[in-house]
């Protein structure tokens, strides 16, 4: 990954990719003339180009000045100062906050609510940095000088406060690695932005389950031991893990108290 601006593409090229990218990772969009009037990211992305010249030119001031105007008009805040890579795209574009010392690669998706912020009011490296074709779930939070690696999907409203290897999925608060994919041959990743939030695993309900059948287990031993073994009619007075996964407490619940 480096930096946009020593890249020989001209300012406009890269705005250009930036409107082109649009139509593949929304199917909604038809038409570039819509794109470019009716959508916030897209504002927001080329308006942040255009401030970040100016940054890295001096003119600091100016470069604050355009990205609060554009702020205003598109509720995303990118400082000036972030490195933003090709080909981005920020969908619906609203709450999105990218800091200061940020930086993101190419080909990199963020949807709505995201925040690369920062965790100390040092100078210097204090704000994220993203690999190469991330995807970033609604809502959430990656925060600190971290690294998150190429092809990495992050999870609708996880909090990432630790470094996370390349083609990895990460979910939760704190945010837990909990599925590495493989690259298959001759697929492009970049080119993959699905997030598949249906598919993500719940890596709490998942230490739940197996917690209660090692309960369930352990209580079966118990009565072994004692003589008396369970009743298969009363395992309704014990919590259990149904064929779907899911924690099945009614029957507890339903139980008098003793």
């Amino acid at each position: 990954m480096t930096d946009t601006a020593s890249r020989p593409l001209r300012l406009r090229e890269l705005m250009r990719e930036d409107l082109h990218c649009v139509f593949q990772r929304d199917p909604a969009a038809r038409t570039r003339f819509e794109v470019l009037t009716t959508y916030p990211g897209v504002h927001a992305i080329l308006g942040h180009r255009l401030a970040h010249r100016l940054w890295r030119g001096g003119w600091r001031y100016p470069a604050r000045l355009l990205s609060f105007a554009v702020r205003l008009f598109t509720n995303v805040d990118i400082h000036p100062g972030a490195v933003i890579g090709r080909r981005f795209f920020i969908d619906h574009g609203a709450c999105v906050v990218i800091g200061e010392t940020a930086e993101v690669g190419d080909d990199v998706t963020l949807y709505h609510g995201v925040t690369l912020g920062g965790t100390s009011w040092k100078q210097g490296k204090r704000h994220p940095t993203l690999a190469d074709g991330v995807v970033v779930g609604a809502g959430a939070k990656i925060l600190g000088p971290i690294v998150v690696g190429s092809r990495v999907r992050v999870g609708a409203n996880s909090v990432v406060v630790k470094d996370v290897p390349e083609d990895a999925t990460v979910v939760g608060v704190p945010g837990r690695v909990v599925t590495r994919r493989r690259q298959e041959n001759g697929l492009d990743h970049r080119l993959d932005h699905r997030l598949d939030h249906h598919l993500l695993p719940d890596p709490v309900a998942r230490s739940i389950s197996c917690l209660v059948e090692r309960i369930d287990q352990l209580e079966l031993e118990l009565a072994q031991l004692r003589g008396q073994p369970l009743n298969p009619a009363d395992g309704d007075a014990h919590c259990r893990t149904c064929s779907a996964g899911e924690l099945c407490c009614d029957a507890v619940e339903a139980s008098p108290p003793q």
